[in-house]
């Protein structure tokens, strides 16, 4: 007697000609929606967070996308791989940004808040001025205008957590030039930097008061991005912040006078923050403020509501 070998990795099948059919067809089909790109259709809107805060995603706050710079001249730069924290990979390009640029995007960020992302945002440039703390004068208007197109221009990879995010940091941007209103988008896809623990709830208040100071401005948000900063050496800071001082020691003393800066104006709103510096590390310590916490003790984990 023969004996009969049956593989354990396939099933036998029935011999009808009907059911062998349908198992081919199971078999084919199954291939072409492995084939097939998943489209993941998800919409969400950001949740309203209180009026005296701004949210950031981290990976802003901790690389030298933003620079601490004041310079006018601004060189173009065609996918340029920026410092930014350990977990953080960004490349960029268009004009370099500073901490202005910031404000006008966590602005409209601010504005668009509760309402879908890939939506526009309506909005006047008297309200938009309003909300980062300016007067509604031409040369504010002109400012604005320049900065609402360096931030359509721009373009970032970013690579931070699960997620990649290769995109523009405001969608398309329109401006009725009678009325002084803008329709603004957001990409929906920013939604990836608002995830839970993506993101961090500036104090306005401080960084008002930190106006013109473009390096405290980014020590204020990079700290703030942390529960509990860590050691960090002054060289690396500077690197990080994207800090153009020629000299090393002049650049030492810039950075002191900027975390005193700092300081001071989180004294001044409620906000606990002392450094140390030894052995050329920068120590730490701080408290958010009530604002923050209250906001941070409701807060389930992510800034999006989806839909």
């Amino acid at each position: 007697m023969r004996a009969e070998i049956v593989s354990a990795a396939k099933p036998r099948l029935s011999t009808q000609p009907g059911h062998v059919i349908d198992a081919s067809i199971a078999r084919a089909r199954k291939r072409g929606e492995e084939g097939k790109p998943r489209v993941i259709e998800q919409s969400a809107s950001l949740t309203p967070w209180p009026e005296p805060v701004r949210a950031v995603p981290n990976a802003f706050l901790r690389s030298a996308l933003f620079r601490a710079i004041r310079k006018k001249e601004r060189p173009y730069v065609k996918h340029e791989q920026l410092i930014g924290t350990e977990g953080i990979e960004i490349f960029y390009s268009g004009e370099r940004l500073d901490q202005t640029d910031l404000d006008v995007w966590q602005g409209v960020v601010h504005a668009a808040r509760g309402q879908e992302l890939g939506s526009k945002c309506r909005i006047t440039s008297y309200a938009l001025l309003k909300i980062l703390g300016k007067t509604d004068s031409g040369k504010n208007r002109a400012s604005l205008h320049e900065q609402i197109r360096r931030l359509r221009a721009a373009t970032i990879e970013l690579k931070h957590g699960r997620y990649v995010y290769i995109g523009g940091l405001v969608g398309e941007a329109c401006k009725d030039n009678e009325t002084k209103e803008w329709l603004i988008e957001l990409n929906p896809k920013l939604s990836t930097l608002f995830g839970s623990d993506q993101f961090t709830l500036l104090e306005w208040c401080v960084r008002r008061a930190l106006n013109k100071k473009p390096l405290a401005l980014w020590l204020h948000g990079f700290y703030s991005s942390h529960a509990r900063p860590f050691p960090i050496k002054m060289e690396t800071l500077l690197k990080l912040s994207g800090s153009e001082s020629e000299h090393p020691r002049s650049a030492q003393q810039k950075l002191r006078k900027a975390l005193d800066a700092v300081s001071k104006a989180c004294l001044a709103k409620g906000e606990g923050f002392s450094y140390d510096i030894r052995d050329d590390l920068v120590r730490v310590e701080k408290t958010g403020s009530r604002t923050q916490r209250r906001h941070l003790a409701k807060k389930t984990g992510s800034a999006l509501t989806k839909k």
